[in-house]
């Protein structure tokens, strides 16, 4: 669980990317040869390429999934600091510019290369296609993390595209842990537990607290289908574990009890876009947990920001949507715990 150090202060740790978002039809993702729907990587000039093709005015904006969640804590009021590596160009002073503004306190390594990038390509029917250069975002070196980037940390929160580096995955847990922070760790990817196989069970028992997975990470880690079943497993590798099921909600189980939570905004039909969904449910869960709220209090209000992010494109909740979400957030008092 989360140990409470005075200021609650969550570090998150992960790719420092931008993503440029352009709206355009199917005939541009033929002439620029991205599959529909899909994500493949590319070299930085592949997507300067392709961004001279559109009038498109492009949104730009700080991404990567801890970086997301990050953004989401400091928009709560919760104290928040990010640690990744950037490029010494115009959209690492872009990434680490927003990051002030949004009241992150930034906790940035630099290199020689550009700051990573997603191109997300938008079409009318809202799905998403994507170039990913991931730049300087993937050259982070485990001497880097030392325990000073997690300084009165209450919580590290790690995003799962970390473990592609696992010399650095394991250096930065165990910084993690020497702060005496308590560690959440959001699996991010199937892909990413599949690869990780080998060493990530290990990892969780000897490092996580609390175990993020929607279903079909859950299934690839524990290798159960049933959610019944990979909750009971999920549950039995950290103090705190939580499965996404998407527009059925999510499971939290401590302790032995499995606390289901509904979703918000059932039925709504202003959905438009689900990138961020995840990380966000991530914010305002973790908020939650840090400053003492039940749980079912922690799970209704990763519902919310889930669901607030949804009905935009991208992962920026705007601030009528922060708006919505701390009315709902105070509705019924604070949702402290009693202590």
């Amino acid at each position: 669980m989360a140990k409470h150090h005075e200021n609650n202060l969550t570090v998150g740790i992960g790719s420092a990317l931008v993503d440029i978002l352009i709206h355009e039809d199917d005939g541009f993702l033929e002439k620029a040869d991205v599959p529909k729907g899909g994500m493949i990587y590319v070299e930085s000039e592949r997507i300067e390429q392709v961004l001279t093709w559109t009038t498109a005015k492009p949104f730009i904006v700080p991404g990567g999934s801890a970086c997301n969640t990050i953004i989401g804590i400091a928009k709560l009021g919760g104290p928040a600091r990010f640690v990744g590596k950037l490029g010494k160009d115009d959209l690492g002073i872009l990434f680490e510019t927003d990051l002030k503004v949004n009241s992150v306190e930034p906790v940035l390594f630099t290199s020689s290369s550009p700051t990573g990038r997603v191109l997300s390509i938008i079409t009318p029917d809202a799905q998403r296609s994507m170039l990913t250069y991931l730049g300087a975002s993937a050259e982070t070196r485990p001497e880097e993390v030392t325990g000073k980037c997690f300084d009165q940390a209450a919580m590290v929160h790690v995003e799962g595209y970390q473990l592609f580096n696992r010399e650095l995955t394991l250096a930065l847990l165990k910084a993690a842990r020497q702060a005496g922070a308590s560690v959440s760790l959001d699996l991010a990817s199937f892909t990413v537990v599949e690869a990780s196989k080998d060493i990530l069970e290990a990892l969780v028992d000897d490092y996580v607290d609390i175990l993020i997975a929607n279903e079909d990470e859950a299934r690839a880690f524990t290798g159960y289908s049933d959610e019944d079943d990979a909750m009971k497993a999920l549950s039995e590798k950290a103090d705190l574990a939580v499965l996404k099921l998407g527009r059925r909600g999510s499971l939290i189980s401590s302790e032995g009890h499995i606390i289901k939570v509904e979703p918000d905004g059932i039925g709504a039909g202003d959905v438009v876009d689900t990138t961020g969904a995840g990380d966000l449910w991530a914010s305002g869960f973790l908020f939650g947990l840090i400053n003492g709220y039940p749980l079912e209090k922690c799970g209704a209000l990763g519902s919310a920001c889930g669901y607030e992010v949804c009905r935009v494109v991208g992962a920026n909740i705007p601030e009528q949507g922060w708006e919505r979400i701390r009315k709902r957030r105070w509705a019924s008092g604070d949702g402290r715990a009693a202590r």
